[in-house]
């Protein structure tokens, strides 16, 4: 699962990995209830983490227009 110490980086890696099995149809029903729900939390982990990117640049330009 997403863990504060983990990055971006990291949980977009193990999103693609799940996305790929997926579309493979490497996992049987018990295994994609679970790696299901893990991809949710790391699509939220992931948005979090834009949105406060998204946020520190909006602060940085304001403070460049000043």
């Amino acid at each position: 699962m997403a863990e504060k110490k983990e990055s971006y980086a990291e949980a977009m890696a193990k999103l693609e990995k799940i996305v790929s099995a997926v579309e493979k149809d490497e996992l049987d029903i018990d295994q994609l209830s679970q790696k299901l729900k893990e991809a949710q939390k790391l699509v939220s982990f992931c948005k979090e983490k834009l949105y406060k990117a998204d946020e520190e640049i909006k602060k940085i330009m304001e403070g460049e227009g000043n």
